[in-house]
């Protein structure tokens, strides 16, 4: 479906010899010139923005080809023609005004090469924490902030996303170090790149004393403890219907316990990510650490020094006047432990015990049966409304309250309600029937209110 919505010559512009300036000038424009504005510009704006920007890049950096004009404001109409023949940009007519904007489905993609090229950086601590404050949020409050759990859903696929993306980042890092022939080079891509980018600022992230991971097993209790609870999905549900999120019931019900599940799965299996990164940081520090060995080579003038004052001392008097005092090391090794490379440990398994199996109380079973079928039999729905008024009805066109009969408390749930059907259901049975005020009041027994008459809408009824 991408590119039934985009141009077919969308592309074009980035694969040309001037892709480079094609490039900048695009995050220019969405950055500088059309960022601060909700209104289509003037053409005149965006090619004195365009001539600006083209300014500080040479001709042979912004030409196609040799029939590109010298010329900065033939040139700049040139680059304008590009991008609007490209489909990056649109222009029409306003009041016989020329306008320009970005093409829709163009803006959003040039909004994430605007993120690629920032390098926006992810917070593992603050993505952990979204999934798990809207997953509690959706639990705590499954009819009014059912819409939480599909964030928490997307925000649970995002942070496995980027953990992908660092694994596959340190990977290509490992092959570019490994390809250079200088050993120098490559020591400045390991320590600029490698190090700096992403072992610092991501990598060590997950290894920290405030670990962004400790509060996964929340996440895992909390999607564990809805996929368990049949009223939570179900009220969640029911949410997801009502606001339009699912056609059916069953369809809602699935789409719930889908998002638990995918969360639930995620943050349960996200050692086996975390692994495949530790072992790309130990492959190439064992790597780099054996290149150090080899580039250190050894001082043989420095060994020979060290063994004739190791003779001296073992030759000397026992006469130690005048030396400094004995708790003051006089010689220290050329080498121990401290200077011996120590590979990088695997971090131990963690053991893990199965959660006892609980059998739920009979008694507590059936107390949660018994609220379920409470809340079916006092739900007031469309259809419900309907098969009440229709019974009462009968053949006729129209009925009293004071005519209706009320049998027993099934009848009397939806009874108290037919006094609104004009705005029930967001005025969903206001086609079917009508409302009107009557003199006269209700006395049955079991309400007493105004009376009030319930009657066919022409045609629409059955």
């Amino acid at each position: 479906m991408l590119f039934n919505c985009l141009s077919d010559d969308l592309f074009k512009p980035l694969a040309s010899p001037s892709r480079a300036f094609n490039a900048a000038l695009l995050l220019h424009l969405h950055a500088r010139i059309f960022g601060d504005t909700a209104e289509p510009l003037r053409k005149s704006d965006v090619l004195a923005a365009i001539g600006d920007f083209a300014a500080d890049y040479a001709a042979s950096e912004i030409a196609d080809d040799d029939a590109t004009p010298a010329d900065p404001a033939e040139r700049r109409s040139v680059v304008y023609r590009r991008l609007l023949d490209a489909g990056w940009l649109v222009e029409r007519r306003e009041r016989y005004v020329p306008v320009v904007e970005f093409d829709p489905e163009a803006r959003l993609l040039v909004e994430e090469l605007a993120r690629l090229n920032r390098g926006e950086t992810r917070s593992y601590g603050g993505a952990v924490l979204d999934v798990l404050g809207s997953l509690e949020s959706a639990i705590a409050n499954p009819a009014e902030r059912s819409e939480a759990l599909v964030n928490a859903a997307k925000s649970a696929r995002a942070f496995l996303s980027h953990l992908r993306s660092l694994a596959g980042a340190m990977r290509k890092s490992e092959e570019r170090i490994l390809r250079e022939a200088d050993h120098g080079a490559a020591f400045r891509l390991y320590f600029e790149e490698f190090v700096a980018r992403h072992l610092v600022s991501d990598y060590r992230t997950l290894h920290t004393r405030l670990n962004p991971f400790r509060f996964r097993s929340g996440i895992v209790r909390e999607a564990g403890r809805a996929l368990r609870d049949s009223l939570t999905l179900r009220a969640l549900a029911e949410a997801g219907l009502r606001e339009g999120r699912a056609p059916t019931m069953e369809a809602a019900e699935r789409a719930v316990r889908a998002d638990l599940a995918e969360i639930l799965s995620i943050f349960e299996g996200l050692d086996r990510h975390l692994d495949a990164v530790a072992d790309i940081v130990a492959r190439l520090e064992r790597r780099i650490a054996a290149a150090l060995r080899t580039l250190d080579h050894r001082d043989s003038d420095r060994i020979e020094r060290t063994a004739a004052a190791l003779r001296a001392v073992a030759s000397a008097d026992d006469d130690l006047a005048g030396l400094p005092d004995p708790q003051v090391s006089l010689l220290r090794p050329p080498i121990g432990e401290p200077h011996c490379y120590a590979p990088r440990l695997r971090r131990p398994p963690i053991e893990s015990e199965p959660l006892p199996e609980f059998e739920l109380d009979p008694a507590i079973e059936a107390f949660i049966a018994a609220k379920d079928a409470f809340r079916l039999r006092v739900a007031v729905t469309p259809e419900r409304i309907v098969d009440f008024i229709e019974a009462q009805i009968g053949r006729g066109r129209a009925i009293r309250g004071s005519q209706i009969r009320i049998a027993n408390v099934d009848d009397f749930v939806v009874f108290q309600r037919l006094r609104e059907i004009d705005v029930l259901f967001d005025g969903s049975l206001r086609r079917r029937y009508r409302l009107s005020r009557v003199e006269g009041r209700v006395a049955n027994g079991w309400l007493d209110c105004p009376d009030f008459l319930v009657e066919r809408a022409g045609t629409g009824a059955r």
